[in-house]
Order: structure tokens, then sequence, then C-alpha cells
């Protein structure tokens, strides 16, 4: 088989000992029975149970297994940009390894990149969680996301997500950003599309999620929507605040000129023009900014040669 039928399985795994076995065996006749060359990703993001010594049991009778072992606990999206990295298939699958993912959807969500898209991403339409601590922050947080980012999906936390080669070869992942991935590729123009997939309970293990992760996705959502809008433009987005609050500012101080010299109005005990010379100050301020902003922009691009548009194919 060549790289161009490769299929790689990236599987992040914090103790989740209980569940490898299972999963191993669950998994591996799906991705044998796609007839292409596979490798299985385990990325062991530090776990202090025995899932580590499971997964190297399972590389020593399997040599499609490859396992990563973090030093520490670096969370999730640290280990799907690991597996991402060390990925050499031309197709890239994530997934849980607590099976409440079902390998069994796998082939469905191939068969449809193979239609010409490049991202295919899990709906946990019938979601196996509890309402108040899961489902119902997920169904707020993925309205939320969907709006901001323009990329509607009912359901970016799910981990099943089936990716082409080259969305994830160009991207870079930071805090809790890998569920949004389909947001952040958006900019290339990729093709998404959601399907239906089986959700199950969780059998053994403790959940790592909880609802205080949700602050800390909607703080990273604001890091994607400055990344998606403005992260080659920034001064469009400091200068427009810069020069409001500067107007504003401006001819706050201007109507407060006329008031003193034609209609002799103290200023001394007016708040307003401590006001108006604030805002300018600000104005300016955000202003320089954007300009330092757009320095900073033009550095990071052109120091690292990273473009700033991607190249579907060229007829020539």
């Amino acid at each position: 088989m060549t790289d161009k039928t490769k299929i790689s399985l990236v599987v992040p795994i914090f103790n989740e000992e209980p569940n490898i076995d299972s999963f191993m065996e669950e998994v591996i006749p799906v991705l044998e029975n796609l007839d292409s060359d596979f490798e299985i990703i385990a990325v062991d993001d530090g776990s202090d149970d025995g899932s580590y010594e499971k997964l190297s049991s399972w590389r020593e009778k399997e040599s499609r297994i490859k396992v990563i072992r973090f030093r520490a606990n670096f969370g999730q999206t640290a280990a799907f940009s690991a597996g991402f990295d060390k990925a050499s298939g031309e197709t890239v699958i994530t997934i849980d390894a607590d099976l409440q993912n079902d390998p069994a959807d796998i082939p469905a969500m191939i068969d449809l990149l193979d239609k010409g898209y490049d991202i295919v991403s899990g709906w946990r339409k019938d979601r196996k969680d509890k309402m108040l601590s899961r489902r119902l922050p997920s169904i707020i947080a993925n309205k939320i996301i969907s709006m901001t980012t323009r990329v509607n999906l009912h359901d970016y936390g799910c981990s099943l997500k089936v990716f082409h080669k080259d969305v994830i070869k160009n991207i870079r992942l930071y805090g809790e950003m890998h569920r949004f991935i389909p947001a952040i590729a958006s900019w290339m123009g990729v093709k998404v599309v959601e399907i239906p997939v089986n959700h199950r309970p969780r059998v053994a293990g403790v959940s790592k999620y909880g609802i205080g992760r949700t602050v800390r996705v909607i703080l990273d959502l604001v890091t994607v929507k400055f990344l998606l809008s403005y992260s080659t433009r920034p001064i469009q987005i400091f200068g427009l605040i810069g020069l409001g609050s500067g107007m504003t500012g401006f001819f706050l101080a201007l109507w407060l000129s006329i008031e003193k010299y034609f209609f002799d109005a103290p200023l001394s005990n007016r708040p307003a023009l401590l006001l108006a010379v604030l805002l300018i100050f600000i104005g300016v301020q955000f202003i320089s900014m954007g300009l330092l902003a757009e320095i900073q922009t033009r550095t990071y691009h052109e120091s690292q040669n990273k473009p700033i548009y991607v190249v579907r194919n060229v007829l020539e």
C-alpha cells in the first residue's frame, strides 16, 4: 500500500487502563476491514495508572501500533498534536479510547472523505451523558462556537473526526483548540461535513471532562475568532477600536471647547473633559497596538516562511 491509501488513527489516552484492551480489540478489526494500510498512534498523556504498560503489551504483539508517552499530563490538545506530527497516512482519524465513540462509524466517515470532503466530523446526536453537567453546556457552547466562527456544527466536542492529511499538517494547536479544528481550518477553504454517529455510555474508567472546562473553551474561542478574522490584519480590529475611541473623544472635546469659548461654560466641574482626554489617549494606544501587531504579524509570517494561503491544486 502507498501513503495515499494509508490511514493513521490518533488516540489520546489518559488513565484509560480498563478500556484499552476492549478498545484495541474493537478498533483493529474495523481498520483491517477497510482494505488499507493503517497505523494506530496511541498517545499516553502522562497516565499514572497502567495505561502505558497496556499499550506496550499491545505494541509487542501488533507492529501497526505506535506509542508516544508524555512525561506529564499536557492535555488532549497536546496529545492530538503529537499524534498528528507522527501520522504518516493520507487520512487521519481521531477517536477517544473510552469506548463511547463507536469505531464502526469510521468506514462511513471515510466514504464521505473520499467524496471530496476535507473534514468529516461526528455528531453525537443521541448523546449518552448527563444533561446538566455535560449535554446542556455542550449544546450552549456549540451554538456560540457556530455563530462566532460561522462553521455550523452540532457537536464540536466529538473526538471522532476524519481529516485529510493536508488539513492537520497546516495547523498548530494550543490550549483546548483541538475541538476547534474545523473552524481553524476554515481559513483554508476546507469542505466540512457532519454525520450522526453512535454514542455509548462509559462503562469503565472516569470521565476527564467537567463543566469547568467550558470556561477554558470560551477563552480559546476568543483566540480562534481573532485568528480567523484578523490574524493577518490586526490593525483592522485595533485600529477600528482606536479610531472609534479617538474620534469620540475628539468630538466631545470639540463640543466642550465650543461651550467654553462661545457660551462661557465652565469646564472645571465637567467630568466630560476628563472623559474626552481619556478617550483620545485610548484611541492613540489602540492604534499603536495595531501597528505593533502588524509588525509582529509580518515578522511571524516572514521569519517562519508561513504561507497566508493554501493551494488546492494547480493546472499548468
